[in-house]
């Protein structure tokens, strides 16, 4: 078997993913823990963006100062253009993603720290997923992932992801609540996180009893539920004051009701270091929460902060599982 643990997918080409993985990359003192996943072409490009002299290798050799590439193999050193969706680059960061999860599901990874890519170009090439969580999904048999966000204390899980705010709010009902509300506990427990879950109010004051929707009632009995189970987990709170409370300590995590409820929060308070877990499936999943950012790809500005912070946390993991320290 391959001797590595942690893989790192390069994102789509034409966007920041390859830079901001080898800056990354060059905060680390060993890079023989890690092995990239992507196209040769777009790592020697950003390589040479970076004016960094690190080598390139293959995933089996362990020479120092040299990224290990899985490298994908189906664009050339000026066949894409930075900053531009294409169907060759949707492709490309796709191929990537899938070479690294059927590592994981071998055992070889244990886990797969990605870089963002682009809806778009991956509608061009005809791939047939909206986006990383759904890919995920498909190719590990998991049902139904679950995705937090971390940043210092704030631990975010999100009971709906990409549809629309209408679509976020038919999904606020009772029985989803009661299967994610001790799935999120569960995942919490396996990353040895402690304590109380908080589940985020909908309407602005939880409703305020009724006057303005009814919808955090079902939230309300949601919870009910779960606490004479003796889950840990209280309910509706406002989500103008939740979040700000789990950064507190009061809370260990909170369930936010829709996508943009907790990304708002979590963004705002720290854009650049803000990563994203996928959890509930066979593989473990650590992103940024940024995208590709076309708008500045090939200058060499981009922030690669978050993604530092992914590989640290993809580290941290492998440490408790291993029982030891880095």
């Amino acid at each position: 078997m391959i001797d590595f643990m942690i893989g790192i997918t390069l994102g789509d080409p034409a966007g920041i993913g390859p830079e901001i993985v080898v800056k990354a990359l060059a905060s680390q003192k060993d890079l023989g823990r890690f092995v990239v996943y992507g196209e040769r072409a777009a790592l020697e490009d950003a390589l040479s963006l970076c004016k960094l002299k690190m080598g390139i290798c293959s995933p089996e050799e362990k020479r120092e100062g040299c990224i290990r590439l899985h490298d994908t193999a189906t664009l050339e050193r000026g066949g894409y253009r930075m900053g531009c969706e294409s169907a060759e680059c949707g492709r490309a960061s796709f191929l990537a993603i899938e070479a690294a999860v059927e590592d994981a599901l071998s055992g070889a990874l244990s886990s797969v720290c990605t870089a963002p890519i682009n809806k778009r170009s991956l509608h061009l090439a005809k791939v047939p997923y909206i986006g990383h969580t759904e890919i995920f999904a498909q190719l590990t048999g998991a049902s139904d992932p679950l995705t937090m966000f971390a940043v210092d204390r704030l631990r975010i899980f999100f009971l709906s992801r990409h549809v629309s705010l209408s679509q976020a709010i038919a999904l606020v009902t009772y029985d989803r609540l009661i299967d994610y509300i001790p799935r999120c506990i569960r995942e919490l427990e396996k990353l040895g996180v402690e304590g109380t879950l908080a589940v985020a109010g909908l309407n602005p004051h939880c409703g305020d009893g009724g006057l303005f929707g009814s919808e955090d009632r079902v939230v309300g009995e949601a919870v009910a539920s779960c606490c004479s189970r003796g889950l840990d987990v209280v309910g509706p709170v406002g989500a103008d004051s939740v979040f700000a409370q789990c950064l507190k300590g009061r809370y260990a995590a909170v369930l936010s009701l829709y996508h943009d409820q907790g990304h708002i929060a979590a963004k705002t308070y720290d854009f650049e270091r803000t990563v994203s877990l996928t959890l509930g499936m066979p593989v473990l999943r650590i992103s940024v929460d940024h995208g590709t950012a076309f708008d500045i790809a090939g200058r060499g500005v981009a922030d690669s902060r978050g993604m530092e912070e992914v590989l640290r946390l993809a580290l941290d993991v492998e440490a408790r599982r291993k029982g030891s320290s880095r």
